[in-house]
């Protein structure tokens, strides 16, 4: 019988990654772990995009569920999924260290992304990604991507995509980086809030399990995406608007870039900040407010009405 359950999403990186999680604490206190596979209303819509279903949340409700009526002990996540609100009684007790935060472009014929030709077509599920894209070339065609990594790389050949975009994190951890054409840098393309980090949500008291958890959290990571995921809170922002924000800690200082888009990339609102890291989450707040002051909100509210 398993000392632990984990909480998962049954795509091939969830796996990857709660297999992972469960190594880990195997290694660490020599207990039985057994995963759970749970499916989610995100997985169950492959046909829509995210941002027409609601993207708050869609990814890891029923694990919660599962949590509150103690089916499991603990769910993997990845953070960029996770809404800022939870649910009473659950909290993300650990950050795991962060994998290679960037976006990832693969080509299907190897052409770099800023030489593709006029009116490429472009796969990507992130209106994020989109607005980004948009602004440097406004020419590109995006179209709606969906599915786990190898079925949007199978979509990019069947449908003859110049290319496709998905998070770096993932396709190192599945061992597809070599497929990667270009990284793409947070100049062309800022990352999603808390994109390559990994959380584990857990009830607030349950003590024997969170004891068993304490040793995978990595600081700087969660001093980053706390900064990261209160500038989302402000904005009242899910996974699936034109947000990005992405922090680094060196020299005992954060650095946090924050970004608001149309989604056709007319117009983008981004600032940056430097502060301590006790001062994450007001801070993270503040950034938000001067880009709302400098009109980011109008574009919010335009992409929450579609």
């Amino acid at each position: 019988m398993a000392d632990l359950k984990i909480g998962t999403r049954k795509s091939p990186l969830a796996l990857w990654q709660a297999n992972w999680v469960k190594g880990e604490i195997e290694k660490k206190h020599s207990i039985a772990v057994e995963l759970v596979p749970i499916a989610t209303q995100g997985d169950k819509i492959l046909d829509v995009a995210l941002a027409k279903v609601g993207g708050k949340g869609l990814f890891v409700k029923e694990l919660e569920t599962a949590l509150l009526e103690g089916e499991v002990d603990l769910a993997v996540h990845s953070m960029k999924d996770v809404p800022t609100d939870l649910p009473d009684g659950l909290f993300l007790s650990t950050i795991c260290e962060r994998e290679d935060a960037r976006d990832a472009y693969i080509a299907r014929t190897g052409v770099p992304f800023l030489d593709l030709p006029q009116g490429a077509v472009i796969g990507t599920s992130s209106l994020r990604r989109q607005t980004q894209l948009l602004a440097r070339r406004p020419d590109l065609k995006i179209v709606t991507l969906r599915g786990n990594i190898g079925t949007r790389m199978r979509k990019m050949d069947e449908e003859m995509m110049d290319g496709i975009i998905l998070a770096a994190a993932g396709l190192i951890r599945m061992e597809e980086a070599a497929r990667i054409t270009e990284y793409l840098s947070s100049d062309l393309s800022l990352p999603a809030v808390a994109q390559g980090a990994l959380g584990l949500e857990a009830r607030v008291d349950d003590v024997r399990v969170l004891s068993y958890l304490e040793f995978l959290n990595h600081e700087p990571t969660r001093v980053c995406v706390e900064a990261e995921r209160s500038f989302l809170a402000r904005l009242e922002g899910g996974c699936q608007v034109p947000i990005a924000a992405h922090a680094t800690m060196d020299g005992g200082k954060v650095t946090l870039t924050g970004l608001v888009g149309a989604l056709d990339g007319s117009k983008i609102f981004r600032e940056t900040v430097t502060f301590p890291p006790c001062d994450r989450i007001a801070k993270g707040a503040e950034l938000a407010d001067r880009l709302l002051a400098q009109g980011a909100g109008e574009i919010l509210r335009e992409a929450y009405g579609r």
